[in-house]
C-alpha cells in the first residue's frame, strides 16, 4: 500500500503547488489591470514591486542562512556589473513594458500577445546556441504566429499602442530568459537558487527602469494627489497598501514557480502555464467583459497548439540527453528549500531530473 499512498501524496502535492502558482500568476495579472484603472503610473508601480521583491528575497535569504548555517552567495562588483547587469536591464524592461500596456489593452489581448515570447526565446536560444536547430521549430513558429494573427484580426478591443508595447516586451523577454538561463548555468556565480538570483537582480532592475520612470511619469506623479500632494493621510496609506499587495504578489509568483519546478519539473510548469492561459482568458471574458469572437478563440487554440508542440519537442529531446551542468548543479542540497526538505525524500519524480534543462520554458507562464 506504500506505493499508492506515495503516488496519492505526490499528486496532491503537485495539484496544490499548481493551484498556488495559479493564484499568484492569475492574481497579479488581474490585480495590476484593476490597479491601473485608478492609478495610471505603471512604471512607478513596477519600481515598488522591485523594492518589495528585494526586501522579501533578502529576508528569505536570511532565513535560509539561519536554517542551513551556511552564508549565502554575494557577487563581486565586477561579476555583478558585467554578468548580471544585462539580464537585469532586460528583465526590468520586459516587466515595465508589460505593466505599462495594461493602460491600453485588455487582459485577453495581453495574455495572447505575451504568449508569443516563446518565438523570441527560440530565436535567441538559437543565436546563443542554447537550442539545436530543428525543422519542427518552423511549424511551432507558424502555429503561434498564425494564432496571434487570427486572435487580433478584426478585434473590437484592439489597441495598437498597447499591442506594440506587449510585443516589444515579448521580444525583450526572449533576451531576458535566454540571458537568465545563461546566468543561472554559470556555476562559478552560484546563482542557481532563484532566491539568490532575485536578490541580486532587483537593485540593477530598479536602476535600469528608474530613468524611464523619471522621463515618463516623474513630473506627473510628483504633482498627483495619489501620493505626493495628498491632503489626507488615508488616501496615501491606501495607495501604499495597494502597491505593496502587488509587490507581494510579484514575489509570490516567482516563489511559487520555484516551488513548482523544484518539487516537480519544468515540464509541469510549462503545461500548467498553457492551462493558465485558458483560465485567464475565460476569467477575462466573464469578469472583465473582454469580447472575443469565434475567430479569436480559434486563433488562441492554434497558438496553444504551437506552444504545446514546443513543450512536447523539448520533452522528447531532453529524454535523449545526458545530465547537463544545470542538472548536476540542481541536485546540490544547497538548492533545496529548507521548508520542503523531508527525510527519505529523494525526489521520486524522475521527471525533475529529465526536464531540468527545460527551465527556459518558464517564460511561457510569466506575466
Amino acid at each position: 500500500m506504500a506505493c499508492p499512498v506515495q503516488f496519492i501524496c505526490r499528486s496532491i502535492r503537485t495539484v496544490g503547488l499548481v493551484l498556488l502558482y495559479y493564484v499568484f500568476s492569475i492574481g497579479i495579472t488581474f490585480y495590476n489591470k484593476w490597479l491601473m484603472k485608478g492609478f495610471h503610473y505603471p512604471l512607478f508601480m513596477t519600481l515598488v514591486h522591485l523594492t518589495a521583491n528585494f526586501c522579501l528575497s533578502a529576508l528569505t535569504r536570511r532565513a535560509m542562512q539561519c536554517w542551513t548555517g551556511k552564508p549565502r552567495v554575494i557577487l563581486s562588483w565586477k561579476d555583478y556589473l558585467h554578468k548580471v547587469a544585462p539580464t537585469a536591464i532586460a528583465t526590468a524592461l520586459d516587466i515595465g513594458l508589460s505593466n505599462w500596456s495594461f493602460l491600453f489593452i485588455t487582459i485577453s489581448l495581453y495574455t495572447m500577445t505575451k504568449s508569443t515570447a516563446v518565438l523570441f526565446i527560440l530565436f535567441f536560444s538559437l543565436v546563443f546556441k542554447l537550442e539545436e536547430p530543428n525543422p519542427f521549430l518552423i511549424l511551432v513558429v507558424l502555429l503561434i504566429s498564425c494564432g496571434l494573427f487570427m486572435f487580433t484580426f478584426e478585434s473590437t478591443q484592439f489597441n495598437l499602442e498597447g499591442f506594440i508595447m506587449v510585443l516589444l516586451a515579448s521580444f525583450i523577454g526572449g533576451i531576458r530568459w535566454t540571458l537568465t538561463q545563461v546566468l543561472m548555468q554559470k556555476a562559478e556565480l552560484g546563482l542557481q537558487n532563484p532566491i539568490d538570483a532575485i536578490y541580486h537582480l532587483q537593485p540593477l532592475m530598479f536602476l535600469g527602469l528608474f530613468p524611464l520612470f523619471l522621463y515618463n511619469e516623474g513630473l506627473s506623479l510628483s504633482t498627483s494627489d495619489k501620493l505626493f500632494r495628498v491632503t489626507e493621510l488615508s488616501p496615501l496609506l491606501y495607495s501604499l497598501l495597494t502597491l505593496s499587495i502587488g509587490g507581494s504578489l510579484a514575489f509570490g509568483l516567482g516563489f511559487s514557480e520555484f516551488l513548482l519546478v523544484s518539487r516537480t519539473s519544468s515540464l509541469t510548469l510549462s503545461i500548467s502555464g498553457i492551462f493558465k492561459e485558458v483560465c485567464t482568458l475565460l476569467l477575462a471574458a466573464s469578469l472583465m467583459g473582454d469580447k472575443m469572437s469565434a475567430l479569436n478563440w480559434l486563433g488562441f487554440a492554434v497558438c496553444v497548439c504551437g506552444i504545446s508542440l514546443h513543450v512536447g519537442l523539448k520533452t522528447y529531446y531532453s529524454k535523449n540527453k545526458g545530465p547537463s551542468l544545470r542538472q548536476l548543479n540542481s541536485k546540490s542540497p544547497e538548492l533545496e528549500l529548507p521548508l520542503l526538505q523531508q527525510n527519505g525524500d529523494n525526489r521520486e519524480d524522475s521527471a525533475a531530473d529529465d526536464y531540468n534543462d527545460e527551465d527556459e520554458e518558464q517564460e511561457i507562464t510569466h506575466h
